[in-house]
């Protein structure tokens, strides 16, 4: 989305008339690379939710689990070494990259952005807490949308400022999480005993609302999941600022839309970043396996601030490679064009697939399946991306997400001139 100007002659004389609209733009308008991004970003989140889809969502956060054998043991160290962390700060680095667009094109248009914006965000909101509350728990949109209204006020921060803010913002969150590791220390033994003990109470209401339970029952579970997920915030939310922060750089300097005149930036990141990033993750992983849920002391606070620092180097990285092969990896690009669509499409097919209230396959599917399920869920969307972009200006939730936006019901299929 983002503002276009329209030049419009007034034929009774020699004036020429430029009239400048704020309004969806049109599909030759919008940056290729970053469509390929959002749709590499998305495999990346399905093959990272696959497990919390697939069984109870607080184990799919707690690194190696043990239970898993041979293949699927591999299976779930490939997700936690090479996706977990890295593709969610991908999107959300994308998410920043495209508010920094949007904002240049507001002001090309001599728009007020801020109030556009404000609807944006608030519209986003909405559809988050459907999806959190009717779909699937483990939504991150509510996030996105009410971090997004602190993105505003950084707005006219210097271009040079925003990386290290971004960084800054990013480790935060890991020193407070190290911070907390040290405090757990002065814990006594049977508070801590309590605390995972409630963990394991909270993963067993989730196993039989999910796994069991009717839908009334499971949108009961989803609503306590919210709870405890805006509780995350504190961590999470610096975080995700910081990649909207390093993302807004990324478009307002150009390196997106031109990365030919950043090549020592995207050569670094793809062969200094995204090694170092892997050797930091393997060295984690190594150090510290799997999480035990409930259980947080000062190693297992060691352990996810190297992660996290890891998480940032490699989707770094990532891009990076994302924009050199840019052109091969177009075909992901409807995927990308259609992400809200096709973000919350998977919730409702895993969702319908293996909850109790679906076809109840819940905890019945080995990892290795769950992830080449998730490749071929994938490639079907991409598939039917593809098909419907061919008649259709948007998706159908970016559609909705526009009509929001814009106060206005956009023109949806092709050849419309006009809203309906």
């Amino acid at each position: 989305m983002g503002a276009c100007s329209n030049r419009r002659s007034i034929h009774g004389g020699t004036t020429d008339v430029s009239i400048a609209t704020f309004q969806p733009i049109a599909p030759d308008e919008r940056i290729a690379t970053l469509d390929v991004l959002r749709g590499l970003a998305l495999l990346g989140i399905l093959l990272m939710n696959m497990e919390g889809f697939a069984g109870p969502l607080d184990l799919s956060t707690t690194g190696i689990d043990p239970h898993w054998q041979g293949l699927d043991r591999w299976a779930d160290a490939f997700v936690y070494i090479f996706v977990q962390g890295k593709f969610f700060t991908l999107f959300s680095l994308l998410f920043g990259a495209g508010f920094a667009v949007m904002a240049q094109r507001a002001e090309a248009a001599g728009h007020d952005f801020t109030r556009f914006y404000l609807r944006r965000s608030l519209g986003l909101l909405g559809i988050g807490l459907a999806h959190a509350l009717l779909l699937w728990s483990g939504d991150i949109l509510v996030a996105y949308a009410l971090l997004s209204f602190l993105l505003l006020a950084f707005r006219e921060a210097p271009r040079a400022w925003l990386p290290a803010m971004g960084v800054l913002a990013y480790l935060a969150a890991v020193g407070l999480m190290l911070l907390l590791g040290a405090l757990m220390m002065l814990v006594p033994a049977e508070t801590t005993a309590a605390q995972a003990a409630h963990a394991q109470a909270a993963i067993e209401a989730q196993r039989q609302a999910y796994g069991h339970g009717t839908y009334p029952q499971a949108v009961l579970q989803r609503l306590r999941d919210f709870g405890t997920a805006l509780g995350a915030l504190l961590v999470v939310g610096p975080q995700v600022l910081g990649m909207f922060l390093i993302g807004s750089w990324f478009a307002r300097s150009g390196a997106i839309a031109r990365p030919e005149g950043y090549r020592r930036l995207f050569a670094w990141l793809r062969w200094g970043a995204l090694p170092l990033g892997l050797a930091l993750m393997l060295a984690s992983a190594w150090y510290q396996p799997g999480l035990a849920p409930g259980r947080f002391d000062l190693r297992s606070a060691a352990a996810y601030a190297a992660t996290s620092v890891a998480g940032l180097l490699m989707c770094l990285g990532y891009l990076a490679w994302g924009v050199r092969w840019s052109h091969a990896l177009r075909g992901l690009a409807p995927a990308g064009r259609m992400a809200l669509s096709n973000y919350l499409g998977q919730s409702l097919v895993c969702t319908l697939l293996f909850y109790g209230y679906g076809l109840g396959w819940f905890e019945q599917m080995g990892r290795a399946w769950q992830l080449l399920f998730a490749v071929a869920l994938f490639a079907a969307q991409v598939g039917f991306s593809r098909a419907w972009l061919r008649r259709f200006r948007f998706g159908p939730m970016e559609w909705l997400w526009r009509a929001i936006t814009y106060w206005r019901l956009p023109p949806l299929r092709r050849g419309e001139a006009g809203a309906k």
